[in-house]
């Protein structure tokens, strides 16, 4: 499967894992982890931008506790519609792309973002598009938090991910998100495991935070 097979995987997904889905569920323990960190770090001001929002739960979260500047990336259209019936105050005050994240990241601004997210979204980027790792170190002024799946946690093979299938249908790749992202000039600062998850939260240095 290659990155366009993946993205169209996807877009077109219904039942699990789809944003009807998630909305079911709604905010979660990573909905949480990943309040906790922008609170302790930055202030409620602060804008943030979730990649891979879906239907906006977390965001939601967020925005019930009081930040107000969200904006999310999501490539399922059917997730607005779901955002809108669900969660129509995030909807009126958010900012949303529909579109791959590999198609956005670009046109942002350096350090455009206080703090950029992700919750089990950046294990589906496939090996082609791993350029929008350093695009995320761009458009990030201050705070990234990935809470993503690691597996065992041995990335001794190196820079290449290992890759699991999710029920045989599209793939979850196992990255060392602590290197990525210091190899990109961040300093993690915080990092919890989880029972599936690993949440990190890494701070740009000081010449990022100036872009």
């Amino acid at each position: 499967m290659d990155s366009h097979e993946t993205r169209r995987e996807w877009a077109e997904r219904s039942g699990e894992y789809s944003p009807e889905y998630y909305a079911y569920y709604g905010p979660d323990e990573s909905s949480e982890s990943v309040r906790g960190s922008l609170v302790r770090y930055l202030d409620r001001d602060a804008s943030v931008l979730e990649l891979g929002c879906s239907s906006g739960r977390h965001l939601s979260h967020l925005h019930e506790h009081g930040f107000e500047d969200l904006s999310g990336i999501e490539v399922n259209d059917e997730a607005f519609d779901v955002m809108a019936e669900t969660y129509p105050d995030l909807t009126d005050h958010g900012t949303f792309y529909l579109d791959a994240i590999e198609n956005v990241v670009g046109d942002f601004e350096d350090g455009q973002f206080d703090a950029v997210f992700s919750v089990e979204t950046l294990q589906h980027l496939h090996p082609d598009v791993e350029w929008v790792f350093e695009e995320l170190s761009r458009i990030t002024s201050d705070l990234l938090i990935t809470v993503e799946n690691e597996g065992d946690g041995d990335h001794s093979r190196g820079t290449d991910p290992d890759v699991s299938y999710v029920n045989d249908e599209f793939p979850l790749y196992y990255r060392d998100w602590n290197r990525v992202f210091t190899d990109l000039g961040f300093v993690e600062v915080d990092v919890e495991a989880g029972e599936r998850d690993t949440v990190r939260t890494f701070r740009a240095t000081q010449g990022q935070s100036e872009h």
